[in-house]
């Protein structure tokens, strides 16, 4: 246990010192928020720019990822049932390897959480602006932040009352497309095998694992329901259910929509490679699908900002409470039970999404992600293997062997994405570490260690 009841007050202004987040969560609700947070159709945000990278492969490149993430997510239902408490990989690895190496997990974590409500407020502002062109990118920008927020500090019930409505939106788009698809292609010439031996215009491996690890920041709706532990009404049980039910079902909806798309439209020639999506839907169902994809694609991604920004303020309120970032983020709203301060700050660093660019922030998304993503599957190993002794036969496959392949995957996404990516997430590392060396004296003191109590 922490000195934190022992310790005074530090919430913000209006903010309880009662640490507890509100248990409303089922494993339904749970599902939910995780899909709406990775966003079905989040398959367009990066499709012709992977599509580039593969020569037409983007159905190969996320089966890859998929494998990939499958290990992983079974990494994280075992690590949720050791630590039942918010702070996704943080906690995993905090209590795994110590206060260090959990906060440097942490900080890999923010650099993806802080960024993904970024690129869906950017994506919003981009379609719109294309569509309202006499309304600037930065205005819809600000607005969707402004009404994310709004959500965000009223609490959690109300942003899963709004993925409900998102998914269905989104669930009629895919439905639309799936049957115009299959329409279009009726009576024609096809190349079935084309998503997977792609157009010749890349060749190789080397390129579908490049395209791979981009696509990993699609699949982080499963971390994010491991970051409300807090508020699942039965969390050893309901986020483990939800956890794999996200990643299967996103990956296998990810997949299908690649491959129609890339049979429907042919080859990696888009006259704009980031609106790849709008061509194909006007290909299929001409400016009526064009427009159904716009109204369902800019729902996907506010619900994405919603359940993102959710997640993110999770994080900070987790190391908040730790002490690991100053008291005030671990600080509740009375009124709404919700982590009022960390939510304005994420508000406030979302505003950047005004002069980032899309391709920057996808490739630093996926460098967080599967920063954290190889420290959970090594947790595993660390936690039950060695700490707990858990070496029965099914141990074996479960701590050892599947934990492993989740690390090699990971690893290898990571060291597949762009040099550029690769350098900005070191530096991001390394300000971490600094930071980490000044709040411990130079490392010579352990972290706070976080409260365990649910």
């Amino acid at each position: 246990m922490s000195d934190t009841t022992a310790s005074p007050d530090h919430s913000a202004p209006g903010q309880s010192p009662d640490h507890s987040l509100q248990r409303s969560l089922g494993v339904v609700g749970l599902t939910m928020f995780g899909l709406t947070y990775l966003v079905p159709l989040t398959i367009f945000t990066t499709y012709g720019i992977v599509a580039q990278i593969t020569g037409g492969r983007v159905a190969l490149a996320y089966i890859v990822t998929l494998v990939a993430m499958i290990f992983t997510a079974y990494s994280y239902t075992h690590m949720v049932r050791a630590y039942p408490v918010s702070g996704s990989a943080y906690t995993y690895t905090q209590r795994t390897f110590g206060g260090h190496v959990g906060f440097l997990a942490g900080w890999a974590l923010l650099l993806d959480y802080l960024f993904l409500p970024m690129i869906n407020y950017l994506v919003i502002g981009i379609y719109l602006n294309a569509e309202f062109t006499q309304v600037p990118i930065w205005v819809w920008i600000v607005i969707s932040l402004a009404l994310v927020t709004v959500l965000n500090l009223v609490g959690i019930t109300s942003i899963n009352r709004a993925n409900n409505i998102i998914i269905a939106a989104q669930v009629i788009f895919i439905a639309v497309f799936l049957v115009l698809s299959i329409r279009s292609l009726m009576g024609e010439s096809v190349d079935l095998m084309a998503p997977f031996t792609g157009d010749g215009s890349a060749t190789g491996m080397s390129v579908v694992l490049a395209g791979a690890a981009i696509l990993c920041l699609s699949f982080l709706g499963f971390d994010a329901v491991s970051t409300l532990a807090e508020e699942a009404r039965n969390p050893k049980v309901d986020i483990p259910r939800a956890i794999l039910l996200v990643t299967v079902l996103g990956g296998v909806v990810f997949i299908v929509l690649a491959y129609l798309s890339q049979i429907v439209f042919p080859g990696t020639a888009f006259d704009n490679v980031d609106a790849a999506a709008v061509e194909i839907a006007t290909k299929i169902g001409g400016n009526t699908m064009a427009n159904l994809f716009l109204a369902a694609y800019v729902a996907g991604a506010f619900g994405s900002a919603l359940t993102s920004q959710a997640s993110v303020s999770r994080i900070l309120f987790a190391m908040g409470r730790d002490g690991v970032l100053p008291r005030p983020f671990g600080g509740i709203w009375d009124r709404y039970r919700t982590p009022a301060f960390a939510v304005l700050v994420v508000t406030a660093i979302s505003l950047l999404a005004v002069v980032i660019s899309l391709g920057t922030l996808a490739s630093l998304i996926s460098f967080g992600a599967l920063v954290a993503f190889t420290a959970v599957n090594l947790a595993v190993i660390k936690h039950y293997w060695f700490d707990a002794g858990e070496r029965s036969g099914s141990a074996v496959i479960w701590y050892l062997i599947f934990p492993l392949m989740g690390f090699a995957l990971t690893a290898w996404l990571w060291t597949s994405l762009s040099g550029q990516a690769i350098k900005v997430g070191l530096v991001w590392l390394v300000i971490g570490a600094i930071y980490l060396g000044a709040i411990t004296g130079g490392f010579r003191r352990q972290p706070p260690q976080m409260d365990m109590a649910e």
